[in-house]
């Protein structure tokens, strides 16, 4: 089927009412970069402590 416009796009049925996030998506990867950092940080702090301790 052809329509008027170029840019034509059809719903798709499986993402629901808003399915593309209008979200900025650097901000995203900078939350999970963050937490991601935060996380093997204090796995690395902690092997560290453990290490010292021992």
């Amino acid at each position: 089927m052809s329509h008027n416009t170029e840019n034509f796009v059809t719903h798709n049925p499986f993402e629901g009412e808003n399915g593309a996030s209008m979200r900025n998506q650097a901000i995203d990867a900078g939350v999970g970069f963050t937490a991601s950092f935060v996380f093997f940080a204090l796995m690395f702090i902690i092997a560290v402590v453990i290490g010292a301790v021992a």
